[in-house]
């Protein structure tokens, strides 16, 4: 009835468009807006529902949601990756804290912090629905700094690529078998070995490739993924595979000088350093 007031007050057809559509999407069925205004609207609407009750601690507790704050989450989550918008999320919810004018309880960093946290676990459900592992996407989320949905989705779809390849699940492979030695080994000297292996000590020459591929890899992981060549920082990542399965071929890890075997097993746990730069391989299932 909005849109037809509107009309008739004769406003611009986009603003009443935008009145009828000020709830879209109401649920996983319902039409997605699509026209600038009418996204703009409903983003507003919805992520000021959720900061404001967010912002006063009453969120969702277990199947209980009575001011439909799920159903908001997601029609944001809707609204932003049917449009393909980059909406740096964080950002939208510390501006709409603001607008409260000091009236929540909770401040701003909290309340953001909980909410992106509530996005990821309706992230997770919305894309289970659609088939993606719900492992992928909180293996990127675990990295952290990660607001913008649409890059987000691009780095899930990169890595699932990339594990659904062979070069992908044999690393996917080995990166569990350093870490399960170096957490084993860790565990058994109750001491740590996180630290940078010294290169003096390497014996073999695939000890000294493993160091270089894996120096390259973090050296090149970082400015990848800020230019969003996700496609192409699972290919600097697959060039691992080769220089791993050398190391487990033909070095021993546990020698019986201490200081060798403490060596090696600081260059296994830069895998995980390595590969973490892409993703936290660790919360990947399978």
């Amino acid at each position: 009835m909005g849109r037809y007031y509107a009309l008739a007050d004769g406003e611009d057809t986009a603003v009443a468009d935008a009145i009828a559509e000020h709830y879209s999407p109401a649920g996983p069925n319902d039409r997605c807006p699509t026209a600038p205004i009418s996204v703009a609207v409903a983003l507003a609407d919805k992520i000021d529902t959720l900061v404001g009750f967010f912002g006063i601690d009453e969120k969702p507790t277990g199947s209980k949601d009575p001011y439909a704050l799920r159903r908001a989450a997601l029609g944001v989550i809707r609204l932003i990756v049917e449009n393909g918008l980059r909406v740096p999320l964080a950002a939208f919810f510390a501006l709409a804290h603001g607008q409260y004018g000091g009236a929540l309880p909770r401040d701003a960093a909290s309340t953001t912090a909980d909410l992106l946290d509530f996005f990821a676990d309706r992230l997770k459900v919305h894309l289970r629905e659609q088939g993606v592992r719900h492992d992928l996407v909180v293996a990127i989320f675990a990295l952290g700094g990660e607001d913008d949905l649409v890059r987000l989705l691009a780095r899930v779809k990169a890595l699932g690529d990339f594990l659904a390849s062979e070069d992908g699940a044999n690393l996917l492979v080995a990166y569990r078998r350093a870490a399960n030695i170096v957490r084993i080994e860790e565990k058994k000297d109750g001491a740590t070995y996180d630290g940078e292996p010294d290169e003096a000590l390497f014996e073999q020459d695939e000890e000294r490739a493993l160091s270089a591929q894996l120096a390259e890899v973090r050296g090149a992981a970082g400015a990848l993924a800020q230019e969003e060549q996700f496609g192409r920082l699972m290919g600097v990542l697959a060039t691992l595979r080769r220089p791993v399965d050398a190391f487990f071929d033909q070095v021993t890890v546990n020698a019986e000088r201490p200081e060798l075997r403490g060596n090696r097993l600081a260059l296994l746990s830069r895998i995980g350093a390595a590969m973490g730069e892409v993703a936290d391989f660790s919360r990947i299932e399978g």
